[in-house]
């Protein structure tokens, strides 16, 4: 299974197998964080399922779907408080791992961590494309850093 390891709290990747839920125990996490909403394709696991099978290996588990172009300051605000709180580390996904982090991305935006002009670089470290993280922060920031 791929990770991307983020920093040492968090790690993000594509939609796991419920087979995989072990693999991510044995690499370390503690905790998952389910970004897709169930139903996005017939074969991924609902939530329910995932939830039973992560905490069946000794995993937390939270379900917080976000829709890619309709994500909130209220979404990043959760998520940030969900990865804070969970025993860590913890391994956040999506389809392909994409939303996870851009929604930590616009975390570090909102709390001047990282410039709305540095999250396409950000996202490249990782192989992922940000353009939406970056579209979204340019709408919801203001260059003299008000929010």
């Amino acid at each position: 299974m791929k990770t991307i390891r983020v920093n040492d709290r968090l790690s993000i990747g594509p939609q796991p197998n419920l087979s995989d839920f072990s693999e991510l125990r044995s690499l370390g996490n503690v905790s998952v964080i389910n970004n897709r909403a169930d139903g996005e394709e017939s074969n991924q696991p609902t939530a329910e399922e995932a939830s039973l099978k992560a905490k069946a290996v000794g995993l937390s588990y939270v379900h917080q779907p976000v829709t890619l172009g309709a994500i909130t300051a209220g979404d990043v605000r959760q998520f940030q408080k969900t990865v804070m709180e969970l025993a860590g580390p913890v391994f956040a996904h999506c389809k392909s791992g994409t939303r996870s982090l851009t929604l930590w991305a616009l975390g570090e935006v909102l709390d001047g961590r990282l410039q709305p002009s540095e999250i396409i670089p950000f996202g490249k470290q990782f192989g992922i494309d940000l353009k939406a993280a970056a579209e979204w922060a340019a709408n919801h920031t203001r260059a003299d850093g008000g929010k």
